[in-house]
């Protein structure tokens, strides 16, 4: 069972540290750095991470003509990312391409070639939403079936998905890498498609990740073991008063 990705959605890499600085010394992450953090750190702050031993999905949800994909790709290998991803709706040529450039760049850097996967539809998008403003007039799910398809077709690895559609994916060989995530109570913000932790294990999902449920948390540390526990389905050992998890 993977860790839990944190969304680290802040304006800086001060505010990130500062959360990041909160957990006890030495303990490894998966983290997700999304288009706000990257814009404002770059590229050397991922490298940075990834040298500490964090675990780094590059959340930047490419989206272009196939060469530019395909040179971009080349560079953010290099990163030590350990997945990034695209847009399918960039069709399959596209993702073809981002692929070639992921591997090539990767191997220029003398490094493992991270995990490509594709967005379907963002879990913040109704079917109602996708159907008026997209011009979509299947339904979701076979959308995201299509979309997953193709993703398939060009030699991706998975796809970001709700949690919902995570047995789809499972029936292509895909790994599902589902936000949306919050716990049982919490608000659900601008997500539609939205699971809990626990939820997300039962429908097969291979990968999820939470951002607002931990890191606007009264104690991130305390809901993220919590989170960590409901996916993992196992106890919350987590000691707040002396700070361990066994």
């Amino acid at each position: 069972m993977t860790q839990p990705y944190i969304a680290l959605d802040f304006p800086n890499i001060r505010t990130a540290e500062a959360f990041i600085d909160l957990f006890p010394k030495n303990t490894l992450l998966a983290l997700k750095i999304g288009m706000e953090l990257f814009y404002h750190s770059g590229s050397d702050w991922v490298r940075y991470l990834a040298s500490q031993g964090h675990e780094v999905f590059l959340d930047l949800k490419l989206h272009d003509i196939p060469n530019t994909v395909e040179h971009a790709m080349y560079v953010l290998a290099q990163t030590g990312a350990s997945m990034v991803n695209v847009h399918a709706q960039g069709g399959l040529r596209m993702m073809q391409q981002a692929r070639r450039g992921l591997e090539q760049g990767a191997s220029a850097a003398g490094l493992a070639v991270p995990k490509l996967i594709a967005v379907t539809q963002l879990t913040s998008t109704a079917q109602d939403e996708m159907q008026e403003q997209q011009g979509v007039y299947e339904s979701l799910e076979n959308n995201v079936r299509r979309l997953a398809y193709y993703t398939q077709q060009a030699g991706l690895d998975g796809v970001v998905c709700s949690a919902h559609e995570a047995p789809i994916m499972n029936e292509l060989g895909l790994i599902s890498v589902c936000p949306g995530i919050r716990r049982s109570g919490d608000e659900s913000s601008d997500q539609r498609r939205i699971a809990t932790p626990k939820q997300a294990r039962m429908l097969g999902a291979t990968h999820i990740v939470v951002g607002r449920s931990i890191t606007q948390a009264a104690d991130p540390v305390e809901a993220y073991y919590d989170i960590l526990a409901q996916w993992k389905g196992t106890k919350n050992t987590w000691n707040i008063k002396s700070p361990s998890y066994y």
